[in-house]
């Protein structure tokens, strides 16, 4: 094992004293010069011990406890003797095998089953994660579906009104098409403008028949067009002209910059 350990299990492995010879030395030599071997190694401890209390404990009936202290007020003194000497024969009798065997066994069983209950909350733990990446991109197609879903109906609708942007002389060149509707407060734009200067950028602006613009959001675009977009505006605000400014960066609450398009809702 060169450098950090390549397997997760090792961890456990390790926690459970399992881990031996080379792989062993080489984890040992690793992980007290690595923050985080050393802090995932105190995660695989704390599964080990979680495993450990989580078995169920097993309380003797009273009436084995009655039974055990009767035969010990009832049995003769030189019952204890003998009850002393008693276990010590079988042994020698029965040799290793025989006073070791159920450990022998159950042991590597208790290990076996640790080991499987690691890999499963570590199976489990992935496809959690997977599970959330699923849902995000889930949500995000849902909710391009629904935008896809307001722009048909915006379409469609008969009180959709379209604004056609021209540029104003001396400003930089673009045509730009708006589609608005009052009733829903929903509006589509796109065509494609000259590239805004330096540190500056254009923004879209619903001038209403009463009142201050409303910002309907910056115009992103790459080489000219526009990318199109979908715009959420308070309903029922009926528009007088759609326009667009040159403003600082980022936009601004209200409009600075010189008119670059506009366009009068006829």
């Amino acid at each position: 094992m060169n450098g950090h350990p390549t397997r997760p299990e090792d961890f456990d492995l390790y926690a459970l004293g399992v881990l031996e010879g080379e792989e062993k030395a080489a984890f040992e030599a690793h992980v007290p010069t690595c923050g985080a071997c050393a802090e995932k190694l105190a995660e695989a401890r704390g599964r080990i011990a979680l495993l450990a209390f989580s078995a169920r404990r097993v309380e003797p009936s009273p009436a084995v406890k009655e039974r055990l202290m009767r035969q010990i007020h009832s049995a003769p003194a030189g019952a204890s003797t003998q009850r002393e000497r008693a276990p010590r024969e079988p042994e020698r009798a029965e040799g290793f095998f025989g006073r070791w065997w159920p450990a022998a066994v159950l042991v590597p069983v208790s290990a076996l089953l640790i080991l499987i209950s690691i890999r499963l909350w570590q199976e489990n733990a992935h496809l959690i994660d997977e599970l959330g990446v699923e849902r995000v991109e889930l949500q995000k197609q849902q909710a391009q579906l629904d935008e896809a879903r307001h722009v048909v109906a915006l379409m469609e609708a008969k009180d959709t009104m379209t604004v056609a942007l021209a540029s104003k002389p001396g400003m930089a060149k673009g045509d730009v098409r708006v589609m608005y509707n009052a009733k829903m407060g929903m509006a589509v734009c796109d065509g494609w403008v000259e590239p805004a200067p330096a540190n500056k950028s254009y923004q879209l602006w619903l001038v209403p028949m009463e009142g201050k613009p409303i910002s309907a959001g910056l115009i992103e675009y790459s080489s000219g067009p526009i990318k199109p977009w979908t715009v959420k505006l308070p309903p029922g605000v009926a528009a007088k002209a759609f326009a667009i400014t040159l403003e600082p960066e980022g936009g601004m609450p209200q409009p600075t910059g010189p008119m670059v398009l506009v366009g009068p809702v006829s």
